[in-house]
């Protein structure tokens, strides 16, 4: 890098802060705090522990945007400051220092980016994510339980922690369906970027022909709901199914129907549990998964109505991402419109730049 690309630099991120104030508005930002203090002061405040926890999860959110916009605006104004003394008074240790500060300043930057993109009330959520393989028998199958390591080690990078809900196996390999809850902070903020439908092309392993195939699977992920979310959901509006368990938990989960299915009549939705030998439990489990989804279904309901988008069939033309392995190397997103060829790095979890992407291209479009 050298003054001119540094320069180049400090423009685009000078820019990036202007336009990121400009969202914030940090005046009204920090008016809006003072509300909340006030409010807090009141001698009822307590007395309605719903409103009160609400109004802690606003501050919380306010007070850490504006420490990460902040700091990322103090970091630049120093860059900006540094480098002008440095060229006047001809420095070149202090130009080199900035020039290798260069990607850690940029990264800072991005990092508010991705937390302005991630302050909706559903974000800082549980993520529930049901993968589905598409037609093609095995292949799609086996293509589902790529997808289900995928997430399973990104989420080991990141620090989540998964609990499995549902998981029937395929009859040669892969799945069937899984269902899993990722827990932690912004899990449903980003794994909101993986909803829709996933394209693998390769040399298939189950072909001895070894002949190019196409296999899809879609990836279904809702905010876990809770109380502050109220759905009205009777026993009249769905239907109970019990089934025996498929997968490990010792004799009792495979000899008695424990595992639950729920079937929305209204909208079809189908949710599934077997994660515990109570069936009991299984149900509670069942009815705030599907709770969940009709949830994420009037969300999406919305969204689509706003960009005059139709649902979509798990195949050709609708995919959200193309993993090709065959004839060359190859990820692509169709809503970044960036590719990636680290598809190795990829399948094994290295996800988080490609869904921060997603998630930045699509805040622009907005």
């Amino acid at each position: 890098m050298d003054s001119y690309e540094y320069s180049e630099l400090l423009t685009k991120l000078n820019t990036k802060i202007d336009n990121i104030k400009q969202i914030i508005n940090p005046d009204a930002v920090e008016r809006r705090l003072a509300q909340i203090t006030e409010i807090e002061q009141g001698a009822d405040f307590w007395s309605d522990p719903k409103n009160a926890a609400t109004l802690q999860r606003e501050k919380n959110r306010a007070l850490s945007i504006m420490k990460k916009y902040n700091s990322a605006k103090e970091a630049v104004t120093d860059a900006n400051e540094l480098f002008e003394m440095a060229k006047e008074e001809n420095d070149d240790d202090t130009i080199e220092e900035l020039f290798k500060d260069a990607s850690t300043l940029e990264k800072l930057i991005l990092e508010l980016e991705v937390n302005m993109m991630l302050s909706d009330e559903n974000d800082i959520k549980n993520a529930i994510v049901s993968i589905h393989p598409g037609a093609g028998g095995t292949e799609s199958q086996d293509w589902a339980n790529m997808l289900y390591r995928m997430y399973l080690k990104w989420a080991t990078k990141e620090g989540f922690k998964v609990e499995v809900m549902d998981h029937q196996t395929g009859e040669e390999a892969g799945i069937k369906d899984v269902t899993f809850i990722i827990k932690g902070d912004n899990a449903y903020g980003y794994m909101k970027a993986e909803n829709g439908i996933h394209r693998l092309v390769r040399i298939s392993p189950f072909d001895s022909n070894a002949k190019r195939h196409t296999s899809f699977s879609s990836v279904m992920v809702s905010p876990e709901v809770d109380d502050d979310i109220e759905i009205e959901l009777e026993e009249k509006d769905y239907r109970v199914d019990t089934y025996r368990a498929s997968g490990a938990g010792g004799q009792h989960v495979n000899k008695t129907d424990s595992a639950i299915r729920l079937t929305h009549i209204e909208t079809g939705v189908v949710v599934q549990c077997q994660n515990d030998r109570s069936q009991h439990k299984n149900k509670a489990a069942a009815i705030k998964m599907l709770k969940s989804r009709l949830y994420e279904l009037e969300l999406e309901k919305k969204k689509a109505q706003e960009a005059g988008i139709e649902k979509s069939e798990i195949g050709w033309g609708h995919q959200i991402r193309s993993y090709v392995l065959a004839p060359y190397q190859q990820v692509k997103d169709n809503r970044s419109n960036i590719a990636y060829s680290q598809v190795d790095a990829i399948l094994d979890g290295d996800i988080t730049k490609m869904i921060e992407d997603v998630l930045i291209s699509e805040s622009s479009t907005r």
